[in-house]
């Protein structure tokens, strides 16, 4: 069994995870300043050293410091001797990503891959907004047509509003709705949207990597720029979580985790979100537990996560909470009520008078119930705390064994073009503008296509692993939990 991960020590004992536990998710919490990035900081250092990959997102830029050794300071000497632990420093073998490829290996989706539910998200649709883009991605998979990028579905829009008489049979696609989701999309593009949507498209075994040394990968995820699009930050990471669970085999309950996902900034992922949506997210959270993945949320306040989201954290480290305003004093109460009771201190009192670095803390035993709550310090990081040097982080980028994969955009043929063909096709030539051709509907069944055509949708079976079939039922399996809400209502 692998090693338990030393988190936390007080006067009467140490404060170990244990790693056949860790798939039973976490929760981080606190005010600002209190120490959460720290106790994050050390939790990815504890699964790397057992050879789990984490990852995690850098909303403030210093989590880079993971990555280098830590150095010796008052601070640093003054809390290992409180805590006992023993300070080595070392940093933990690292991979960079970046939507826009700056900081990082550039991640991209395909529009087909994240699917009608979550892009809809991405462009604030309302519920029949919603259902005209799924009744837009129908007719893209009915005809063949890849949705990869923003000017496949930019066409596709445009396609279905000028031929939407011709289209009734896939249900009413009012011009207005049409209009809305096109605005969202324009506004989704000044936002750098284009950036996260195309090929080559983030392969999740990339994520699931371990070193020479067999030390667990640490994946960050510069997200400082990205957070402020913070709709598209937690959507982006909804559909990660989503793909982990669509793609991973089942395993039951491994020694240890097969991923670590830190979702910092938690609470982003529940605002303006449905009903039906919510129970979604509930259930990807109840079930990716049975693939080794263990899924730690990391937020402020601990009553920004749904009740049944909560309930199913196991492994909590609580930091100092603000009793200011009338919610503050509700978080504290319904913080205090969630941990297993310890006669020797008041939780409610406790939470409040926390010093920065120190919380309640309750992890599973081996049987995975949780053990009584204890006020303890969290052990200080062999890494560095705070960001690093552009110097150090580019060496890490063009030292990495997938660098030159995702750098360089590849646009094959998909949706755009095809309709550019199919349009030119049925243009009138100048000889016959007396009797012109008529338009052929998308809704019409199209030949099979033979050649170097079909070579293309095989490719896009084998190479992208699933993201771009052309068939309705491969694309639904792709999209997967998610993907079904919108068709199952």
């Amino acid at each position: 069994m692998a090693e338990p991960i030393f988190v936390a020590k007080n006067e009467r004992q140490v404060l170990n995870l244990l790693p056949n536990m860790a798939n039973r998710h976490g929760l981080i919490a606190g005010a600002t300043g209190t120490g959460k990035t720290v106790t994050l900081q050390v939790l990815a250092e504890g699964f790397s050293r057992i050879g789990v990959p984490v990852f995690m997102a850098d909303v403030k830029g210093d989590l880079a410091g993971v990555t280098q050794p830590g150095e010796d300071n008052p601070k640093i000497a003054k809390r290992v001797k409180e805590t006992g632990a023993k300070f080595e420093a070392r940093g933990c073998p690292g991979v960079f990503w970046d939507v826009w490829g700056e900081q990082g290996h550039p991640v991209r989706s395909t529009i087909s891959e994240m699917g009608p539910l979550l892009l809809g998200r991405m462009l604030n649709l309302n519920d029949t907004q919603r259902g005209v883009l799924e009744l837009v991605f129908k007719i893209a998979d009915d005809n063949g047509l890849l949705l990869l990028d923003m000017k496949d579905i930019r066409a596709m829009l445009q396609y279905v509003g000028e031929n939407a008489g011709q289209l009734t049979s896939y249900g009413h696609m009012s011009p207005a709705s049409i209009g809305t989701i096109q605005r969202g999309l324009l506004t989704l593009e000044q936002q750098g949207g284009e950036r996260l949507f195309g090929e080559p498209a983030l392969e999740l075994e990339d994520l699931l990597q371990t070193d020479a040394q067999g030390q667990g990968i640490i994946n960050i995820l510069a997200a400082d720029k990205l957070m402020q699009s913070p709709k598209v930050y937690a959507t982006l990471l909804l559909w990660l979580l989503n793909e982990l669970f669509q793609r991973l085999p089942e395993v039951g309950d491994p020694e240890k985790p097969k991923l670590v996902f830190f979702f910092d900034e938690a609470h982003l992922l529940f605002e303006d979100i449905s009903t039906a949506l919510q129970e979604k997210i509930e259930q990807v959270v109840r079930l990716v537990r049975s693939k080794g993945v263990g899924v730690y949320f990391v937020t402020q306040n601990p009553i920004d996560i749904p009740d049944k989201v909560l309930g199913q954290l196991g492994n909590r480290v609580q930091h100092a909470l603000r009793a200011f305003t009338p919610r503050d004093q509700k978080a504290v109460k319904s913080a205090s009520e969630t941990f297993r009771v310890n006669p020797a201190f008041k939780v409610e009192s406790a939470i409040t008078e926390l010093a920065v670095g120190e919380g309640l803390i309750s992890l599973l035993d081996d049987h995975g119930a949780p053990l009584p709550v204890e006020r303890a310090l969290v052990r200080p990081p062999n890494s560095r705390i705070g960001p690093i040097t552009s110097d150090e982080q580019q060496k890490i980028i063009h030292s990495s064994v997938i660098y030159g994969h995702y750098e360089k955009a590849i646009d094959r043929e998909s949706a755009y073009e095809l309709l550019q063909k199919r349009s030119a096709a049925a243009a009138p030539s100048a000889a016959e503008k007396t009797s012109p051709t008529p338009r052929i509907p998308l809704g019409t069944p199209q030949p099979p296509r033979k050649g170097p055509q079909r070579e293309t949708v095989m490719e896009a079976v084998f190479k992208s692993a699933a993201r771009s079939v052309a068939s309705s039922a491969g694309r639904q399996l792709v999209r997967g939990v998610l993907g079904e809400l919108l068709k199952g209502k």
